[in-house]
This record gives structure tokens, sequence and C-alpha cells, in this order.
């Protein structure tokens, strides 16, 4: 069996793809005996298809999953797919041309359910396409029955332990998406807007308080004035007029308000923001609700009810200014939180919602860092940050159709919440009923009708791709929660430690008393080539379905490796060029080496020449250091040193280098050959090695062409990494190996610099030292040189 004459990447990932599936290369094994080595794989969300951030991070935790696989780790890489929540409801609501809130909830969740069956084998697919070594026939789905028993029982556990709480109080709200959000789903957006001085009235005097909300008049409750400004000291105490609406609210003096800003005086509304709702609570003001859960005013706006907000807000500033109330309109642009799935500035609306308490807990979530392995170091600051900067419980119900229900009815005769025994579970409250009675006697409930937000089930992805549950059977019959709990890693990317890492933590804490993993590996995202976001809207989108098509997977895995972990990627085509490159030249090489290997007999006595040694002993250490960079899921630095070698010491030198002793036996002696043989075998099967976890398809096939028959093994993944081995550490024969190819650079160039062909020949001159050191290597020199003598002289010269 041969190498083809050229790398044809379409065949060969098609046929490794299939021949993985068919032999179950990544299957775990639960009765092997090797260490565990498990991941908490990313649950991709099926809203369409793979971008080219997915591409990349997705690829970058492939390249740990190998690597850990080669160290001879029973390797456990199942594979998910984040069906439930909002994405997937806008996706099918655009696929299908329909609106969720326009059907039955019944009839909407079964469209959802039957079109992620239609789309989930494409969407999967992009994943099998790009090496993924996930084992594809252990999946879940977030929304199949084990996930829903999972997350119900995360949610009883919680509730039991009275960390899962109901209230009703001020809650972010996004009036589009029409349901209650958690501060981890906000976003920053910068907004054109106005800063208005809007004239009110305290008894005849006037008062001027500057809002960008002036919509929200008629929802002012009180107003603040800081302590010591003196000029608004006769007004504490009294009532001020409020423009338009002309209800009267109480004027408080607070240190809330900033002189500097503005007029210095504080319009308080229920609610512009989340000081509204402490101000509200500390004063103990009733608050005047305007807003309704769809974005319009309600009744309490008078002439401006059933507007929209943005509608309203333009319509009370004109109608200020025609009633000169209106003193001064100034463009500006601020900050503002929108809903990160739409884009939405987002209200505060009173509604009753659950949440699951972390703010009494933030010192020992704060603490659990310290306990988990960062990869890089500095992404743990962001967590911290996150956590520091907490203000509100996470909220985790949300007012959609498609998603894991809660577990829970409500008694019709006294309101008391009613929970689900854990042995019914999953349960659908909308259909089933509770095998219990209300502790009031009553046996009327009705439904809970919100579901969870998708982060309150994908949070418990360790619980439940190992079973929790104890389901036990299906894809769950292999896998032991007691012994692999907590898991060993963690990837993601870092726009989501705020969401998924810190919510998984606070499951693990919480429904398991111990961290859900070891170590946790944070990648970055991918830009476009000037540095910028992708988006649509420039235009500067990459499709990776393109990339894989025109250049294979391994060209898009290596470019995936250009960036260190946790740092932003480029998207460079230069990048894929070289790709390209290092894999024409890997065939060849290869190509070259397995010809001259193949009556290598290793089983005959083996005399290592100088410069075998030597050459080894280098790469032995690129062995070492390459290892060490994988521990530290340092993927970047491993390509960067075998990268290095392949071109340079292998393929630039060691191959011509050893050329004459392959081609010519019988001049340079059978002893010569055999050592050469022995030093490419070795180096080109390392080589090989340290490609894979990054290239795995080209280094398979080749592998399979050679190595595999003489190591026994099937698959170059599953076989063993490169050892380091002290013993091969030879720092006079690299010595020798170093001179060696210093004389040879400078024969090159200044064959080079003279417009001579390498081929020409000429005559060398070296210094005696030099000499002595290469006296074992002397023949190799005149033959990579073309040289016809090696002469002593006071310098390295080259005579043509």
């Amino acid at each position: 069996m041969e190498l083809a004459k050229k790398y044809d990447f379409e065949l060969i990932e098609n046929k490794w793809k299939e021949t993985w599936k068919t032999k179950g290369t990544y299957k775990f094994d639960k009765k092997s005996k090797k260490p565990i080595f498990s991941v908490d794989t990313p649950p991709p969300t099926v809203s369409g298809s793979m971008h080219i951030g997915h591409a990349a991070s997705y690829s970058q935790q492939d390249f740990f999953v190998r690597y850990q696989r080669m160290k001879q780790n029973n390797v456990f890489f199942p594979f998910g797919t984040d069906d439930n929540g909002l994405p997937t409801e806008r996706l099918v609501e655009k696929l299908k041309k329909v609106r969720s809130k326009t059907m039955g909830r019944g009839e909407f969740i079964d469209l959802c359910q039957e079109t992620i069956k239609e789309i989930k084998p494409s969407f999967v697919k992009d994943w099998r396409d790009i090496g993924m070594s996930c084992d594809f026939e252990t999946t879940y789905s977030t929304l199949d029955d084990h996930s829903i028993k999972t997350s119900q029982k995360s949610f009883l556990d919680l509730f039991e332990k009275k960390l899962a709480y109901q209230k009703s109080a001020p809650t972010m709200w996004c009036v589009s998406c029409q349901t209650a959000i958690a501060q981890a789903e906000l976003e920053d957006k910068e907004l054109d807007s106005t800063f208005n001085d809007v004239l009110f009235k305290v008894e005849d005097e006037d008062l001027v308080i500057a809002t960008t909300r002036p919509e929200l008049l008629a929802a002012c409750v009180c107003i603040y004035v800081h302590p010591t400004d003196k000029r608004y000291k006769k007004i504490v105490g009294k009532k001020a007029k409020v423009p338009l609406f002309n209800h009267e609210v109480p004027i408080f003096a607070d240190e809330s308000a900033d002189p500097e800003k503005g007029s210095g005086v504080l319009m308080v509304c229920s609610y512009g923001d989340k000081y509204d709702v402490e101000a509200i609570t500390k004063r103990k003001v009733d608050p005047r609700i305007v807003f309704t859960k769809y974005g319009t005013l309600n009744a309490l706006a008078g002439n401006y009810e059933g507007l929209k907000i943005k509608a309203a807000r333009k319509q009370i500033l004109d109608d200020l200014d025609s009633e000169s109330l209106l003193l001064n309109k100034k463009s500006i642009k601020h900050s503002v939180n929108v809903h990160d799935k739409c884009g939405t500035e987002v209200e505060f609306l009173e509604s009753k919602q659950w949440f699951i308490e972390v703010l009494k807990n933030k010192k020992k979530l704060l603490k659990s860092a310290d306990k988990i392995n960062w990869y890089p170091g500095f992404m743990k600051q962001r967590y911290l940050r996150w956590v520091e900067d907490l203000q509100w419980d996470w909220s985790i119900s949300r007012q959609r159709h498609f998603g894991v229900s809660f577990p829970v009815w409500y008694c019709e005769d006294c309101g008391k919440p009613i929970m689900a025994l854990e042995k019914q579970l999953p349960v659908n409250p909308l259909k089933d009923k509770p095998l219990t009675k209300c502790s009031c006697g009553s046996s009327k409930v009705i439904p809970e009708q919100d579901v969870m937000d998708t982060w309150a089930t994908s949070s418990s992805s360790p619980q439940i791709i190992l079973d929790w549950v104890k389901d036990k059977e299906g894809t769950y019959e292999n896998v032991d929660f007691e012994k692999m709990y907590p898991m060993s890693l963690r990837p993601q990317a870092h726009d989501i430690i705020r969401t998924w890492a810190f919510y998984t933590i606070v499951k693990g804490i919480y429904n398991n008393g111990k961290l859900p993993w070891k170590d946790i590996a944070i990648s970055g995202h991918v830009l476009s080539k000037n540095g910028r976001k992708m988006s649509k809207s420039v235009g500067n989108v990459v499709d990776p379905k393109k990339v894989l098509k025109e250049n294979g997977a391994d060209v898009l895995r290596f470019w995936s490796a250009s960036a260190g972990l946790g740092k932003d990627i480029l998207f460079n085509e230069e990048e894929l060029r070289s790709a390209k490159k290092t894999i024409t030249k890997l065939w060849n090489a290869s190509k070259f080496a397995l010809m001259h290997l193949k009556d290598f007999d290793s089983t005959k006595k083996i005399k290592l020449t100088d410069l075998d040694k030597g050459i080894i002993s280098k790469f032995n250490k690129v062995i070492k250091e390459s290892g060490e960079a994988f521990d530290s899921y340092e993927y970047s630095k491993s390509k960067f040193l075998t990268e290095g070698f392949f071109w340079t010491q292998f393929c630039d030198n060691y191959l011509e280098v050893s050329k004459d002793r392959l081609y010519n036996p019988s001049e340079r002696g059978m002893g010569a050959r055999l050592s050469a043989q022995y030093t490419l075998s070795y180096l080109l099967n390392g080589i090989l090695k340290m490609f894979a976890p990054i290239m795995p398809f080209i280094t398979e096939e080749i592998y399979s062409v050679y190595y595999s028959g003489i190591e026994k093994v099937d698959s170059i993944h599953l076989s063993e990494w490169p050892k380091y081995d002290k013993k091969l550490e030879d720092e006079l024969s690299e010595k020798v190996w170093d001179k060696f190819i210093s004389i040879l650079e400078e024969v090159r160039q200044a064959k080079s610099q003279n417009n001579k062909s390498l081929k020409v020949e000429v005559d060398l001159e070296i210094l005696e030292e030099d000499e002595i050191l290469l006296r074992d290597s002397l023949d190799d020199l005149k033959a990579v040189t073309s040289a016809n003598n090696v002469s002593i002289g006071k310098k390295t010269k080259t005579i043509f």
C-alpha cells in the first residue's frame, strides 16, 4: 500500500469519517482500566448552520481531546445539542414563517420538535466535517426526556434546599421577546438619544429635571436631590407636580442624586433601571407601572395609552415643547442595556418569576474560582469580575412556549406551589397532574405556564451526560456519575463565562456539593482579517462550509491553531495557504520517506551516526516541549514547535542530508543506510503523531500506510503520543548536527549569491576544530554540498 501521487482531501476525509464511525474509534470504553479524561462538551444551539467561530473553537477543543486520547487516557467526549430556548424559536419562526405568540402552545412546540428533527442531521454533520472526535453515538439534546428529567430534578433539589424561590418583583424584561431575562443576558449598546430639561412645578416655583426617558413621566413616583445641594434644601419634604400628567410626587434628600449631572435633580420612576427599583423599595412609595409586557403604554399614561415606547417618547417631547415645558433638548450618545438575543432595550416590569439565589453566596462562588485550573489564567479574572458585579439573583423563568417545564402546579384554592415527585419526572404540568394533594387538602391545581431559561438546563450539562438521574440505558449505560464527577475539562468561549461557566459552577456546588470540573479552557472569537467583529450587515462573514469545500478540514483546523488559547483569531487566508503548503509538504516528505522504508528491518543491530544521534536528540527536546505545551492546553505552541522542526530540520535539512546514504548503500555502506532509515522512521512517526491532534485526516492516512501495521494500532489517534526519553539527550552529537547545518547553510548561501545551482561541485575549506568535530560526518557533508574535497583552512570557505 502506497500513498497516492497527490493528497485528495475530499476522498481521504470521507474515507476516515466513515472508518472512525464504523470502528467506533472514539467510543468511550467503560471497561477500560485507563485513566478517564472526560469533557463537558459545549452543546451548540440548533439555530442554523455552523459559523466560523464554531469551527475554530470546536477544533481547538478537539486538539486537547485528541492529545489526551494519545496519552492513553480513556476519553469520554459526548456530543449534545442545545435545542430549547429563544434562538431555536426564532429559527423555527423564520423557517416556517410563523409567529409563536399567534399559535397555540402545543401546536408551536410540535412544530419546533418537527423542525429540529428535520434540520439536526445536517447541523450535526458540520461538526463531523471539521473532524471532531466526539462519540457521535453518545449524543443528547437539552430537550430530550433525560435532559428534562435532569433539569427538573436540579430545580426540585434547589427548591428543597431553599436555593430556588419565586417572588413578584421588578424584573428585567424584553418587550420584543416578551419574557423575563437574567443579568447575564444583558449587553451594553451605544445608542443615539436626547438629554431633555423638563419643567416640573413645586408649588409656584419651577424645578428643572434632566432626563433621557420622558416616556416615564407618568411613572414618576418621587424625586431625589442631594442632601448637601444648597439649591434645593428648601424643597425637601415638599411635593412636585409632574408635567403633562399633573400627579404630585414627594421630594427626598438622597445621596444617589448627583449635583453635577444635569440639574442635579433625579426623577425616580417605576421602573427606569435598577436604581429606581432600589429607591422605590427604600422609600416605600407605591409604584406606577405604565408599560405593558408588549412595550406599549397603559391607561396610567392617559392620552398616550397604546403607543409603543419610542413613539410615546417622541409624542411626549413634542407635547412638552408645545406647552413650553421642554426647556432644552441636547443630542447625546449613551450606553444602554439591551437583550443579547435581539438587541432590544431592556425594561423593568413587575412580574412573578422563579429565581436561583446567588447573591447571598457570592463569597463562596468567588472562592470556588481558586479551586479550578483556568487556561489561560487571566480568564479567571473575568469570572471574578462577573461575580463581584452581580446585583440580582438568577432569574430562571421565561414566558416562552418552547423549553423545559417547571415541575410545578399551584393549588387553585390556596395558591401554594405543589412540586412534582422525582419518580414522576420528566413531567409536563400542562398535561400531567401532581401525585400528591396540596397541604390544604385540595386536589384542584393550576399548571405553571412558564418554562425554564435555557441556561437553567444547559448549566446541568455535567449532570446530564454523566447520568445524575441514573437512567442507566441507551446513551447513559456506560457512565457512572459517582466515579466520573467532577469532570476533567470544560472547553468554551470567553463570552459565556458569565453564563455557562458561572451557572454550571452554581449548579455543581448547589446540587452536588462539588465543582463540576477540574480544568476550564477558554477560547477566543474569530475576527475578520482587519480585526473587526464579523457581521452579516458588514459583509465580512466567512462560511466554514466554503472553507471546507475549497481546502479541507485539516487546513481549517491548522488555521484554528494559529492563535493561542483565549486569544481572538483573525481569519487570514494567508494562514490557509500556509496550511495547504504544510499539508502538501507533509504528503510529499512522507512519500519520500516511506519509499526508503520499504526494506527497513528494525530488528537488525543499528549503530547511529553522530548526525543521526544529533537530530534525534534535538527532536527529543521538541517532543518534551510539545507535550508540556499540550498539558497546559497551549496547542498553538505545540503546533509552532512541530511545524518549525518539520520544515527546517526535517525537510530542509535531514531529508537532504540523508539522501546519499539512502540512495547509495553500496558506496556508503548498509550500516550508514540503516542508521538513516531508522532516523527517518523515528522522526516521521513522531512528526505525524505531533501533528495528529491538529490535522487528523492526513496524519491518519499516512500512518495507516506504514506505522499502523508496525505498531499494531488501528488509528494514529489511538497510538501513543511520542515519549520524551532523557537517554536520547546527546549534547555532543547536537553540536555535530548544529555545526554541520551551519556549514551547509553557508555553502547554500554562497552558491545562491553566485547564482550557482545547489548541485554544482565545489571544494570546501573548514576550520581544523570543525574538521575534528565532523570527522564521522565528512562523507555526508561532501555529498550534501557536492564537494569534491574538504580541507582545513582559516575559515569556512566555498571554492568554485
